[in-house]
């Protein structure tokens, strides 16, 4: 099967330092299930072509098959994996362009981080949904797609089309991000994986769709089929897409060791998902696993847990949790509003507290906010619970009546997810139309930032914009002169003393005049 990626960006030859592999050299790379070799059939200053071929061993494949596999005879031996791109290819892509995939390039680092004038073609791809879903998926990514159907015959078109197209992409894309959008949807354009999928896949799904899958419109689709339409897989997934805040931050942060099952099973069970699954002797690596680029290395200062096991919050997000409460709490307030309120992990602890009278959520994300539903166990809630609970779907530039009314209102970590010109009308929903008499808001301190080793850029890939304390303290102080009330900057987590801490907090209070 083969793979090709072309660019036309001047020096063309420069494609070879962003896929760390040299235009004047055939390399070959061993797989699990064959060989895979990377060669340049052009390579020119106008243009230049990188091609990836992999070539599938059968017999190995069949030897491989897990014992839960059905035995088909020939046709174990006899199939179209040798041919047709597929999860196959998707693994040797991601193995062999591992750190192109990560976005580094020592030697070209701004060339790694633009949008490159690029062509991918697949000759043979196995297509379950025919040439609409191919354009369907990749479109919204910013890819002009040719898909073609390959017919059955060409001999006897009366046939008709095969399961197959010809596929070409083209587009201005950063070439990390087009070997991720490959890695991602070629098996969920198949249908198919050639290894067990495991828990682990979500994390795979997770980091390959940073960025861009979040927002896709065909998210749910291309998350049940990339793995294996596992529902308990695909809602941990979709769970995690939906999340407004902290995936790098708190991947940056020392993981908290869990005590393995001593009851676990050390491999996957057969059939254990059901007739869907279809699982192999092997599973297949992460290329992109923890110690080759991804982003989960130990941040210094706030990462640090703390001496003893129940002394408080580890993670940046739980540290922020309970300062916002801790603080809702000093300022005597008995309803709140959680402006932004994503899967409901604030909402959840306002709940727990009785003194919480009245605790409100609003998303403008509906996917969010069921999934909120369900980490509440809103269906078994008791009542007397129940009845403090609104969660309601909206947006933070519009007014509406179900803002007013609260004591204080929190936006933890949102204020950075708008656009720029968009603040001034979020200033005047909730500080000039919902009125409440606190508003608390939370946002990254990007000077902090120079303390994530492997952080580039911003620290979540829907931030706008992210501020100095400087720059808050100055949006801040400008917010409350305006609307009549007074403000107070406090840090969360540690504060450095050279860079500050990695979470900022405005406290505002309307002036009891206003």
């Amino acid at each position: 099967m083969l793979l090709t990626i072309s660019t036309t960006a001047r020096p063309a030859t420069d494609l070879g330092f962003l896929l760390h592999k040299h235009p004047d050299r055939v390399q070959e790379f061993g797989q699990s299930s064959g060989k895979a070799t990377v060669f340049y059939p052009e390579a020119g200053e106008e243009r230049c072509t990188a091609a990836l071929l992999l070539e599938v061993d059968p017999v190995t494949l069949a030897r491989s098959r897990g014992k839960g596999s059905p035995d088909f005879s020939l046709s174990q031996y006899v199939n179209d994996r040798p041919y047709a791109a597929s999860s196959l290819l998707a693994v040797a892509l991601a193995e062999v362009f591992r750190t192109a995939r990560a976005g580094r390039c020592a030697a070209r680092p701004e060339l790694a981080a633009a949008p490159l004038p690029l062509e991918v073609r697949l000759p043979a791809l196995p297509c379950r949904g025919g040439p609409d879903l191919a354009r369907r998926l990749f479109e919204p990514l910013g890819w002009e797609v040719s898909a073609a159907a390959v017919p059955l015959d060409e001999g006897f078109p009366e046939w008709g089309d095969s399961r197959y197209v010809t596929l070409t992409l083209t587009g201005t894309v950063r070439l990390a991000d087009a070997l991720n959008h490959l890695y991602v949807l070629l098996p969920v354009l198949d249908d198919a994986k050639h290894y067990w999928i495991a828990p682990d896949e979500v994390d795979k799904l997770v980091r390959a769709g940073e960025g861009w899958l979040g927002a896709h419109p065909e998210r749910t689709l291309i998350t049940r089929r990339y793995l294996g339409r596992r529902w308990t897989l695909a809602r941990t997934a979709l769970a995690r897409l939906a999340e407004l805040g902290d995936e790098t931050e708190e991947a940056l942060e020392p993981a908290i060791p869990e005590e393995p099952s001593p009851t676990a099973p050390a491999t996957p069970p057969e059939g254990a998902d059901g007739p869907d699954e279809t699982p192999s002797a092997d599973v297949e690596p992460d290329p992109a696993a923890p110690g080759d680029g991804a982003p989960d290395e130990t941040a210094p200062g706030d990462g640090e847990p703390d001496a003893a096991a129940d002394a408080g919050p580890r993670t940046l997000s739980g540290k922020r949790r309970e300062a916002v409460l801790r603080t809702l709490e000093e300022l005597g307030a008995t309803s709140v509003i959680d402006l932004g309120c994503g899967q409901g992990e604030l909402v959840g602890a306002l709940l727990a507290r009785p003194r919480f009278a009245r605790v409100g959520g609003m998303d403008v994300s509906p996917m969010a906010l069921t999934i909120a539903a369900r980490k509440l166990k809103l269906e078994r809630m008791p009542a007397a619970k129940r009845e403090r609970l609104t969660l309601f779907q909206g947006a933070l530039t519009y007014t509406d009546k179900r803002l007013t009314g609260y004591d204080a209102a929190v936006l933890m970590e949102v204020i950075e997810h708008v656009d720029p010109p968009r603040l001034a009308a979020l200033e005047r929903v909730v500080f000039g139309h919902a009125r409440p008499r606190h508003v608390l808001v939370t946002t990254p301190n990007i000077e902090y930032n120079v303390r994530y080793e492997f952080l580039t850029g911003l620290r979540h890939p829907d931030h706008r914009f992210e501020w100095t304390r400087a720059e808050f303290a100055a949006w801040a102080a400008e917010v409350a002169a305006r609307h009549g009330y007074t403000v107070a900057l406090s840090p969360v987590g540690e504060d450095d003393p050279e860079v500050g801490p990695p979470t900022q907090m405005g406290v505002f209070t309307r002036d009891q005049r206003s």
